[in-house]
């Protein structure tokens, strides 16, 4: 039995010591975080402007960044004639003297001929509805009607239906199957698959503490120390939030409570990695939880992020005996929310690799963090749940190619695979940034990790390596990064950071030259 009590506020730790102070970014409260974004709002039109946007543009703010320098980031969304332009986002970069910069996921011009559409949305809701059923996506049904948008993430901009599917995947994970459809012509642009899923499983953590809250004689699974975090219990089932879980004396664990305590404590790890390492509160920055859902349907064996319902849900395993709910599968989950909220990677071909691996990244940032005493930080990833049956972990950051399948270096074909697997050289990229080349022990785990031109790595740490992956993901990467706009991205966060004459701005360099990113 897992025996755990209430904690009435969050955990002891201290702000990183390492954060920098100059382009690290403020922590800002919601209420801050609101009034930033309303007034950038309020000057939408005039930055517009600036950017030289035309005349049926509209740019629609999604997030602001402050750093301790002055400097002031934001993220915006494009509209084309009231139409979403997808891949149109952008952030622009304030400096405190006055000099600014844009990082744009295209240079494209928006403009179209027309926006009255060739082609019927029934026929668009048609053609997506084929292209779920070639993703074997069982019980499918377009989710609302097709709605009109300007496709720009690749090429030439131009009027398109966007259609969402969704089913069931061939594992049993739910699917959110976005399908982008050319309005002239009917051609398939992209597919893209909302529902983000990782692997893990449960049982790991011990004796821990969980935030809870007393409800008249009963406490309940309510983390009102971490924006009210609730963990529920679906019970089997596969829709709707579930029965949330509750205790007659708070002293939880055992039966169905086991998979419930590790997701929530894991929810709370990661709550608190983000807070006190990175300054973020909460998954979008404004102090509110997602929350967490277990026992999800049958012999499922996965684990999956969905940001249309902004929770957290884990499945029982094979034969409902091991939950998927150990401590880097719920930070890598929850990562999934903080990329969503951010850049928003979109999950597909590089982009979407480079989202698996911030996931990853963070998971392990998460585990080095906590410090549990079942489960010490490493560089593994699944590595608890033996789902290979021979104890290997799902994947290895310091050699990715270690589990049959990732890989070790980009090239052209690398957008080409499934993500999980196209995450590998990013996965590479924060090991060798973090702990160099060439083999190592860390917390009783041996690596080996070689380099794609035999060259010699010198890490800088995990902690700044971490800084660095966060302030790319945040301040200058964008829907349609791929591995070259990321080499860019942590080179523009480690200038911020550290200097663009400092050993972590070179580190960055040779961390991605090492993985054939030149």
């Amino acid at each position: 039995m897992v025996v755990v009590g209430v904690q009435s506020g969050p955990a002891a730790a201290q702000p990183d010591p390492t954060r920098e102070s100059g382009a690290t970014a403020l922590e800002l409260s919601p209420a801050q975080r609101v009034d930033a974004i309303k007034s950038a709002q309020a000057d939408a039109v005039s930055e517009a402007g600036a950017l030289g946007l035309g005349a049926q543009e509209k740019l629609v703010v999604r997030d602001v960044i402050k750093d301790a320098d002055g400097s002031v980031h934001t993220r915006y969304e494009r509209t084309y004639a009231g139409l979403p332009v997808l891949g149109g986002d952008l952030v622009v970069h304030q400096a405190p003297a006055g000099a600014r910069s844009v990082t744009k996921a295209t240079t494209a011009r928006i403009a179209v001929p027309t926006t009255d559409a060739e082609l019927p949305a029934a026929t668009a809701k048609s053609g997506a509805l084929k292209a779920a059923s070639a993703e074997k996506t069982a019980k499918a049904a377009a989710d609302t009607a097709p709605r009109k948008v300007i496709w720009a993430a690749t090429g030439k901009p131009v009027l398109a239906w966007e259609t969402v599917v969704k089913g069931v995947q061939p594992d049993g994970t739910p699917s959110e199957l976005h399908v982008v459809t050319d309005a002239a012509t009917g051609k398939q642009l992209f597919t893209d698959e909302a529902i983000e899923a990782g692997t893990g499983t449960g049982e790991y953590n011990g004796s821990v503490t969980l935030g809870t809250t007393k409800s008249g004689s009963t406490y309940n699974l309510t983390d009102g120390a971490r924006g009210g975090h609730k963990t529920y219990d679906l019970n089997q089932g596969s829709s709707g939030t579930g029965t949330l879980l509750t205790d007659a004396d708070d002293v939880w664990g055992g039966g169905r409570q086991t998979a419930a305590v590790d997701a929530h404590y894991g929810a709370a790890e990661t709550w608190d990695f983000f807070k006190n390492v990175l300054g973020r509160n909460g998954i979008k920055n404004n102090g509110v939880a997602s929350y967490s859902r277990v026992h999800y349907g049958n012999n499922y064996v996965n684990a999956f992020w969905s940001d249309s319902c902004f929770c957290m849900t884990y499945g029982d395993g094979s034969g409902n005996a091991n939950p998927l709910t150990s401590l880097d599968v719920a930070a890598h989950e929850m990562s999934h929310g903080v990329t969503a909220a951010t850049a928003n990677l979109t999950y597909s071909g590089e982009s979407g690799g480079l989202n698996e691996a911030t996931s990853d990244i963070f998971a392990t940032a998460v585990e080095f963090y906590s410090n549990t005493a079942s489960d010490p930080g490493d560089y593994l990833i699944g590595e608890e749940i033996d789902i290979n049956g021979d104890g290997t972990p799902l994947r290895y950051q310091d050699k990715p190619s270690k589990d049959g399948a990732s890989k070790d270096y980009w090239s052209s074909t690398l957008g080409n695979i499934d993500v999980h697997y196209s995450s590998g050289p990013a996965n590479h990229f924060f090991y060798l940034l973090s702990e160099g080349s060439g083999a190592k022990t860390v917390n009783g785990v041996s690596y080996n990790s070689p380099t794609y031109d035999g060259s010699k790595v010198t890490g800088i740490g995990r902690d700044k390596a971490t800084q660095i992956w966060y302030k790319a993901l945040t301040t200058y990467m964008t829907s349609s990064t791929n591995y070259a706009k990321a080499r860019t991205a942590t080179l523009s966060a480690a200038g911020a950071l550290y200097g663009t004459t400092s050993a972590e701005y070179k580190a960055v360099g040779a961390a991605w030259t090492a993985i054939n990113v030149k």
